[in-house]
C-alpha cells in the first residue's frame, strides 16, 4: 500500500493538570499535537504506511517532537529543517458549563515561516496515494498558505486523492486575509471534504436552515445536513464526498458525536452518547484518520468507513492528548456493540 502523506504544523502542547485554570496551576503537563500530526498518528496504528511533512528548527525540543513521531510509526524523513522555534498551545480543560479554553503560541514558529519553494513536493508525494491538509495550515500565514496550494496542485497533477478537514480557528486568522479569502483556491482541489457543524457557515457562508451550533442542546438531526453537503458538491465540483461532524454539545464533559458523508447519496452513523470526556482535543482529527483509513480499505464503502471513523473518534474523548492511541480491533470491538468498558484480560 501506497502512503498517505499529511502536512501540517506540530506543536507542543502544554496543558493545566485535570481541571485546573491556568490561574490555579502550578505546573503544565507536557505533550505534542497538531491536526495534521494528529491524523497521521492515528493511521499509523491502523497500520497505514503515513509521511508527516512540516518545518521545525534544529534544537532539542524539536528532536524530543521527532522522537515522539517515530514512537508512533509515522514516518519523518520528509520533514525540512529551519526557523528558530516550534509553535506552542496552552490548553485549560473545561468541565460542565465552563469551556475548555486554547490559548496560541505560534507567531514566528518554523512552520508559520515557511515559503514556496523550501519542500519539494514531488519528491515528498512521489510513494503517496493519499495528500491531506487542513485549514489550520493556511490560518497561520501567507506563507503556508501558498506552501499549501502548492502541493495540493502537485498532489491533482500526480492523481493523488486530495482531502481537507475544514477546521476553522478564529483565531489564527491574523495575516491580514481571511478564511473566505484563501480556502476556496485551496478546496477547489480536494476530492474529499470534511468540517463540523460550523466550519461551512463560518468559512463559505453555507448552513442548514434554523441551525445554532452553539444551542443544540444535544440534538442535532443529521439529515438536515445533506444540504451542506450538496451545496458544497455544486461549489467544489472535484469533490467525490463530503463528510460533516456533529457534535451535540450538552456540556463541555457531556456531548453527543456523529457524522453523515455524503457520496453516492446521504449515509448517516450511528449517535454515540459520551458522558464523561477526557479530552475531546484531537476529536476531529480522530475521526479523519479514521475516515481515510475506512476509505482506503473500503473504497467501496461509505457506510463503514463512516461507522468506523465515528466510532474511532469517540474512543479518542477517552484518551488524554492530541493523539487517538487506539488500534483497529479496539475500534471494531466499539462497531459490535461493546462498550460496556469491562477490563480487557
Amino acid at each position: 500500500m501506497k502512503k498517505v502523506v499529511a502536512f501540517g504544523e506540530i506543536m507542543l502542547r502544554l496543558s493545566t493538570p485535570g481541571y485546573y485554570r491556568f490561574i490555579q496551576s502550578s505546573a503544565l503537563n507536557v505533550c505534542f499535537g497538531g491536526g495534521e500530526a494528529n491524523v497521521a498518528v492515528s493511521l499509523a496504528n491502523y497500520g497505514i504506511p503515513v509521511d508527516f511533512v512540516t518545518r521545525l528548527p534544529r534544537n532539542d525540543i524539536a528532536e524530543w517532537c521527532l522522537s515522539e513521531l517515530r514512537k508512533y510509526n509515522v514516518g519523518t524523513e520528509k520533514i525540512i529543517r529551519g526557523g528558530d522555534r516550534m509553535g506552542i498551545y496552552f490548553l485549560e480543560t473545561g468541565a460542565v458549563a465552563r469551556p475548555s479554553k486554547v490559548v496560541y503560541d505560534r507567531a514566528g514558529s518554523a512552520a508559520a515561516d515557511i515559503r514556496p519553494g523550501m519542500i519539494d513536493w514531488e519528491q515528498a508525494l512521489g510513494d503517496a496515494q493519499w495528500f491531506h491538509w487542513t485549514g489550520i495550515t493556511p490560518a497561520i500565514s501567507q506563507g503556508a498558505a501558498d506552501v499549501c496550494l502548492e502541493a495540493i496542485r502537485t498532489a491533482n497533477r500526480m492523481g493523488i486523492t486530495v482531502s481537507t478537514d475544514l477546521n476553522y480557528r478564529k483565531n489564527l486568522w491574523k495575516y491580514g486575509k481571511t478564511a473566505s479569502e484563501v480556502m476556496p483556491a485551496l478546496t477547489e482541489g480536494c476530492d474529499v471534504i470534511l468540517g463540523n457543524e460550523e466550519d461551512a457557515e463560518k468559512i463559505f457562508g453555507i448552513k442548514p436552515e434554523g441551525f445554532d451550533a452553539a444551542h443544540t442542546g444535544g440534538e442535532i438531526r443529521a439529515e438536515r445536513f445533506e444540504s451542506v453537503c450538496l451545496r458544497l458538491k455544486e461549489k467544489f465540483p472535484r469533490a467525490q464526498k463530503v463528510v460533516i461532524t456533529l457534535r451535540g454539545s450538552v456540556s463541555a464533559s457531556h456531548n453527543t458525536w456523529g457524522g453523515v458523508i455524503h457520496a453516492d447519496k446521504l449515509y448517516l452513523s450511528e449517535r454515540y452518547d459520551i458522558t464523561h470526556i477526557v479530552d475531546r482535543v484531537g476529536g476531529g482529527d480522530s475521526f479523519t484518520g479514521g475516515l481515510i483509513y475506512g476509505l482506503l480499505t473500503r473504497p467501496s464503502d461509505p457506510q463503514k468507513a463512516l461507522d468506523f471513523a465515528v466510532a474511532a473518534s469517540c474512543l479518542k474523548h477517552t484518551v488524554s492528548g492530541d493523539f487517538n492511541l487506539v488500534s483497529v480491533p479496539e475500534v471494531e470491538n466499539l462497531l459490535k456493540g461493546d462498550g460496556s468498558g469491562r477490563v480487557s484480560r
